[in-house]
């Protein structure tokens, strides 16, 4: 069977050719203007706790896989949240905030935000906000940091332990249900009702203000990151590989780099689950409008389950992203064990099933000879400083327990490699 039939073959891929004629674009210029993330990190730097996620550096790995480097921001570690979603979540709360007061040009700091003169005047808020978990646990955070309070809705295959999660950091939980994508619409009705303001990582119809919010506040991991690259004197990566679900931290990660190099930007590559690719759909479609991905999106990657692309995150992936990837379960699950058990001299990573699968799919690709073209097509070889994005540490320690020391989703036989 050709491997592009076959649902077990690790990588399915699109290329863009939209992207090799990038050098400029509206919709990265309406979501990440210039200057963007040095304005999100001198909000976060603010945040009682804050400090700099590391970016660890796989040498020994990327000598084995015969790539440059191979770079992880590791935002397991953010504000002990065990997930980057807050970088978004308090940005879009500090800018709605601005914008209520009609103070949307003037910085104000944490303190401001939370000082009683400040409450007075903005009187009670109730955030609202539908999640796969993490970025429910992010808005909740930062809404009782702030003094205010949060309804989190879930979908029905939600994880007690991201359930609890939310619940410990302050957030009503209500379960929908349905799908994430049912979720989102629940709360959106709901929220119109009751007077709360959603805070969601993907936008629609007469909702963009917030979601661009939340993906600007993503900026700040790669302002982060670029200054850890150039400490080790590198300019910027050459590749990027970064996941999708609603897509807003693809496009977030890959319309910065875009914005800051222009026609110069890394290689950038979207990575899937095969069962809840709706990014990959809308690629495959071919005329720039985003597609459904049907069914009841059943991944692991329960960060990634989504079957509606965020339309100014698509626009964004449409202009300037190289490459789509849908990856089986088994993708996901070596990443982990990678991470997990590296090589010896290269640091151990505590990922989630969301957030490994990007390095499964990295190390699939320079493994398999079936793969030879895709490496050749993608520019991949002993230069390349290949730039990944651990978005979650162990957020579900059960499911966690279940790959890393039960084996669960093994790598069938005929793709196993060994070294």
């Amino acid at each position: 069977m050709p491997h592009n039939e076959d649902p077990l073959f690790p990588v399915h891929w699109i290329a863009n050719p939209r992207a090799k004629a990038f050098t400029s674009s509206a919709a990265v210029d309406r979501v990440v203007p210039p200057g963007i993330g040095q304005a999100a990190r001198s909000f976060h730097r603010q945040i009682p706790g804050y400090r700099m996620s590391p970016l660890k550096s796989l040498s020994n790995l990327s000598r084995m896989l015969n790539l440059g480097g191979i770079w992880v921001k590791d935002e397991s570690v953010r504000l002990t949240l065990n997930s980057f979603k807050v970088l978004g979540g308090s940005f879009a709360i500090y800018n709605f905030v601005r914008q209520r007061l009609g103070m949307e040009d003037v910085e104000l700091s944490f303190a401001d935000l939370t000082s009683p003169a400040m409450r007075e005047r903005l009187g009670d808020i109730t955030f609202a906000a539908a999640t796969d978990g993490n970025h429910g646990r992010g808005v909740a955070w930062a809404a009782r940091a702030l003094g205010y309070n949060a309804v989190i809705y879930v979908h029905k295959y939600t994880s007690q332990a991201r359930i609890k999660a939310i619940e410990t950091n302050g957030g009503e939980v209500r379960v929908v249900d349905g799908t994430y994508d049912d979720a989102v619409r629940q709360v959106e009705s709901d929220a119109r009702a009751n007077g709360w303001q959603v805070i969601s990582d993907t936008s629609w119809e007469g909702y963009q203000d917030v979601p661009r919010w939340v993906m600007q506040g993503y900026t700040t991991m790669l302002v982060e990151a670029q200054e850890q690259l150039a400490a080790q004197g590198i300019i910027k990566p050459t590749h990027i590989f970064v996941q999708a679900g609603v897509g807003a931290l693809a496009a977030s990660v890959i319309g910065y780099y875009a914005q800051l190099f222009g026609a110069e930007k890394p290689i950038s590559v979207v990575v899937e689950p095969r069962t809840a690719a709706c990014c990959y759909r809308s690629a495959e479609a071919g005329d720039g409008t985003p597609r459904s991905f049907p069914g009841d999106l059943d991944t692991m990657m329960a960060g990634l389950a989504c079957g509606d692309p965020s339309p100014i995150a698509w626009d964004i992936l449409w202009d300037c992203a190289d490459m789509f990837m849908e990856c089986p379960e088994y993708v996901a699950a070596k990443g982990m064990r990678v991470y997990g058990v590296p090589l010896a001299g290269d640091p151990f990573i505590i990922s989630g099933e969301s957030g490994a699968v990007s390095l499964g799919a990295l190390m699939f690709i320079m493994e398999r000879e079936e793969l030879r073209e895709l490496r050749e097509q993608l520019k991949l070889d002993h230069h390349s400083q290949v730039l990944l994005i651990n978005s979650e540490g162990n957020t579900d320690p059960n499911h966690f327990r279940r790959i890393v020391w039960d084996g669960a989703e093994p790598v069938p036989g005929e793709y196993k490699e060994y070294h």
